[in-house]
């Protein structure tokens, strides 16, 4: 089969389960034959050999079922680093990049700031901000060995010596440490939502928090005050439905300075807060 015979057919399959069908055939197909892009299009006439037709068959059958292209490529990039995932981590979305950008606002770029990232999964919001601050100590949490070891190995590659990581739920952890700042993205979806069954190869305990997808959210809430030093910030990404609900669940456990701020799909993304501000009200931008 030539190669572009071999892409028509697999866009066709395709079709039906992405939205980018061409796109994911010719990344596939390059990967089966570990060529660029631009290959197939200056040799569309090629002939597929049958070893390279079996592996091209295996890896369509997987994005067929749904798998996202980051797990079959074993990567994915995020802020300006290409990370390795895995099944035991979330995909990293570009709406959390929002979270990576309010962050390095409030640190001066000479600031040795500690920074916490509750729930890294793969790593990627604090291998950003570690890159970008390299004066600043960063420690990432998660619950999940599989996904520190994804983490680990991402800060190794990326070379940030900056990065502690520690095992355990949220912020145990560190539990009598301080912090400047602590970032997170927790899971915020409900557990009957609809969507949860196209996200069905990501990990469901890092997707799905709660009939109402804040009971994450509710444990940072009350939680991270004792870990933040005065007047630090909290940052929490979380669904563009729950701004209100989240300024709530802030504002009753004392936090002030309550603001959300909106994604590049001017959607709410993120809500900041403080503890020690001025004032408990909720505004967006």
């Amino acid at each position: 089969m030539r190669l572009d015979a071999a892409i028509a057919a697999a866009v066709e399959r395709l079709s039906h389960s992405s939205d980018s069908a061409r796109l994911d055939a010719e990344i596939l197909l390059c990967r089966t034959i570990d060529m660029p892009r631009s290959y197939l299009f200056a040799h569309p006439d090629d002939e597929l050999d049958d070893l390279s037709r079996g592996r091209f068959e295996t890896l369509l059958k997987r994005r067929e079922g749904g798998e996202p292209m980051a797990y079959i490529m074993g990567t994915r990039e995020f802020w300006t680093h290409e990370l390795h995932v895995s099944p035991a981590t979330l995909v990293p979305r570009p709406e959390t990049e929002l979270l990576v950008d309010l962050a390095l606002r409030e640190i001066p770029r000479k600031a040795a700031w500690r920074i916490l990232d509750l729930g890294t999964g793969s790593g990627a919001i604090a291998i950003a901000i570690a890159a970008e601050r390299p004066l600043c100590d960063l420690t990432a949490t998660d619950i999940s060995p599989e996904a520190l070891k994804v983490a680990i190995e991402n800060a190794r590659l990326a070379n940030l010596p900056n990065i502690a990581f520690a095992e355990g739920r949220w912020a145990e952890p560190v539990r009598g440490q301080r912090f400047d700042l602590i970032v997170s993205n927790p899971p915020y979806v409900r557990d009957d939502d609809a969507a949860l069954a196209d996200l069905s190869h990501e990990p469901l305990s890092a997707l799905a928090s709660g009939p109402d997808g804040l009971n994450d959210i509710r444990v940072l809430a009350a939680s991270c005050a004792g870990i933040l030093a005065a007047d630090g910030w909290l940052m929490l990404e979380h669904g563009f439905d729950q701004r209100g609900a989240v300024a709530d669940e802030l504002a009753s456990e004392g936090w002030t300075d309550i603001t959300c701020h909106n994604d590049l799909a001017n959607l709410p993304r993120v809500t900041v807060a403080r503890r020690g501000g001025k004032q408990a009200r909720t505004t967006t931008t």
